[in-house]
């Protein structure tokens, strides 16, 4: 899809614009198409009043955030939307009667002051996604369309096992990834393996285990010197530990973890 294809007078909005948000928004003013942010204690009723048929609503808001943002979409955006989060999930989109959204499991980091970082090329899925990739580009931002809802799924467990088995095995070795794979592989095995467990839980399949730890390793490789823990590492560990509960799982690599912690 050339530049030209993009032109129109339908704007993109941009729910949180943080250093991920306003990546995209970027790209997209690069394209020529006007961007709307819309920041937290905005109204999104208001501003669909304004816009009701925007080219697509990019949320990129937090984990934490994203079920309060999406129930407060109103329903002329819902069939627009864009979703970018971190530990995504097809549920956390379906239960809100949320169909086909487009996905975007960004593997390119930002941080305040700093380029983005490219680990792997970052991948998308839905009806949006040749759009995003065009956007990106503009960027230098690599980025691999996906052809099904099966890919996408092992893309989104993919990122979840990387953030997850980094941060939690992290709050024990701290160091870069190259040196958690290289030096404490026992541990990343044992601390994935738990991970994989709920992550079956959340999507009712049965994963490949082998499968997705090799495409986490390739992961590791893009970046080997990114640190494993980051400052949400001990929430994660404790939001892991309660789905594990619900789901009735022994996880006994993070409950260790988690005992070492309270210990120390």
């Amino acid at each position: 899809m050339t530049k030209e294809n993009l032109k129109h007078d339908n704007p993109i909005i941009v729910i949180g614009i943080g250093e991920i948000g306003s990546i995209f928004a970027r790209a997209f003013l690069r394209l020529g198409i006007p961007v709307f942010p819309m920041v937290r204690d905005s109204a999104p009723s208001h501003l669909a009043e304004q816009h009701p048929q925007p080219e697509m609503v990019i949320v990129a808001v937090g984990e934490n955030d994203l079920q309060p943002v999406l129930t407060s979409i109103p329903s002329v955006w819902r069939d627009r939307l864009v979703l970018i989060q971190n530990e995504l999930l097809p549920r956390d989109w379906l239960h809100q009667g949320i169909d086909t959204p487009t996905v975007v499991s960004v593997w390119f980091e930002k941080k305040k002051g700093q380029d983005s970082k490219i680990v792997v090329p970052s991948v998308t899925f839905g009806p949006k996604a040749d759009r995003i990739k065009t956007a990106l580009q503009t960027l230098d931002l690599p980025v691999e369309t996906l052809d099904s809802e099966a890919q996408l799924l092992f893309e989104l467990v993919r990122k979840n096992l990387y953030i997850l088995t980094t941060n939690i095995a992290g709050l024990v070795t701290g160091g870069t990834v190259n040196e958690l794979w290289h030096q404490h592989r026992e541990l990343a095995r044992k601390v994935a393996d738990d991970v994989l467990a709920i992550q079956s839980y959340l999507t009712g399949t049965t994963l490949d285990h082998d499968a997705l730890i090799t495409a986490m390793v390739r992961a590791f490789n893009g970046d080997p010197d990114h640190q494993c823990m980051g400052r949400s590492a001990p929430a994660r560990l404790a939001r892991a530990i309660t789905l594990a509960d619900q789901a009735g799982l022994a996880v006994p690599a993070l409950r260790e973890i988690a005992q070492a912690c309270d210990s120390m």
